[in-house]
């Protein structure tokens, strides 16, 4: 027994070093774009919403290898695939503009045997397997590791490029909820048939879960994104040239390890940005609260004032001298519901943020 045990930490220590090796030469990472509130992309196959997305967002074939080996590089004549991606502030989701040119369409099957454009994602960056078949007990029960492992830190969508008489993806894992509102929404823009040449125009958005099992969203835990944030995201383009002939695909890979399908280490770091300049007002006053003890009615404010600020002046509503501070705290002498209202003043001008009856204490 103390053999065997001795054997599996030198295979994990194997592995984990192998895999450090390959972290510590992997340099690439990517940038997902963030819409404005008033901008959110339409999902409905139409790509004049991503038209605001900077060229530089674009990922497109030449990040692509085939792990298949069928090809030593990508051939725009064969398969030409272009991928943005978005996030909106205040909402946990990810949106997807994906363009793609084939010269072989394939998606007459009602199974996996459909030209997939497939997605991983982890969004807290957990790492490590997300499928029952890698699941780091080799003696746990398949259908245990399955229900309750496979899909649930990290997910992988298989999106049929294009779905004809079926869901326009397949969720690899124990939780097919994920792929419907309100957590997923997808649209189609093409105009060929099964076996021809053509422009294909992806439209969708998903929702990361940092725990999403299969008993469905009552325990379900999004993943929060907020500006800044590194999440962890990679896809591959799967290809059938032929629906005759299952051995005539090709894997293309945006990560270079092969099993990033079923282990999240091997997925890329996105960034989510910042809203771009263009969005921005050049002083737009903002704050948020928080009760710190509602026995004793203490609420701390919280300044999030966009642009250069020189100055801040708070009126807590209840008819006291109010605040000059940035981060003021301000204690209530009577229970209400008060009208709380910022200014700020910078070089670009002055700016208001008030707020009716968002403070409240008993």
């Amino acid at each position: 027994m103390r053999a065997n045990i001795l054997l599996k930490i030198f295979i994990l220590a194997a592995f984990f070093g192998c895999f450090q090796n390959a972290c510590a030469q992997e340099k690439r990472s990517y940038k997902v774009f963030q819409f404005p509130a008033n901008k959110i992309p339409c999902i409905d196959g139409n790509t004049d919403d991503w038209k605001i997305v900077p060229d530089s967002f674009i990922i497109g074939s030449d990040q692509l290898v085939d792990d298949n080996k069928k090809f030593s590089a990508p051939d725009p004549k064969n398969l030409d695939v272009k991928v943005k991606v978005g996030w909106v502030k205040g909402l946990n989701r990810l949106y997807f503009l994906y363009e793609a040119y084939d010269n072989y369409w394939d998606f007459t099957s009602t199974g996996l045997h459909n030209d997939i454009f497939e997605l991983v994602v982890d969004a807290d960056r957990s790492g490590g397997p997300l499928i029952d078949e890698l699941h780091p007990n080799p003696d746990k029960d398949k259908w245990e590791a399955y229900f309750d492992f496979h899909g649930v830190h990290a997910q992988n969508y298989h999106i049929f490029t294009p779905a004809e008489g079926k869901d326009w993806t397949m969720v690899w894992g124990s939780q097919p909820w994920i792929k419907d509102l309100p957590y997923a929404n997808a649209a189609y823009n093409y105009n060929f048939r099964p076996g021809d040449s053509g422009r294909l125009v992806l439209e969708f958005w998903i929702t990361p879960f940092d725990y999403a099992g299969s008993e469905g969203p009552v325990r379900a835990v999004e993943s929060k994104l907020y500006d800044n944030k590194v999440i962890s995201l990679s896809w591959a383009v799967i290809d059938y040239d032929d629906v005759n002939d299952a051995k005539k695909q090709s894997f293309w890979n945006l990560s270079r390890q092969h099993k990033m399908y079923g282990n999240a280490s091997y997925l890329l770091p996105f960034t989510l940005m910042p809203l771009d300049s263009r969005f921005k007002k050049p002083i737009d006053a903002q704050w948020s609260f928080k009760v710190v003890d509602m026995k004793r009615r203490l609420v701390a404010f919280i300044d999030e004032s966009e642009g250069a600020i020189t100055s801040w002046k708070w009126d807590f509503g209840d008819n006291t001298p109010g605040s000059t501070e940035q981060h003021p705290s301000h204690q209530y002498q009577d229970a209400g519901k008060y009208i709380v209202t910022l200014w700020v003043e910078g070089p670009a001008g002055k700016s208001r943020r008030a707020k009716v009856w968002d403070v409240a204490v008993k």
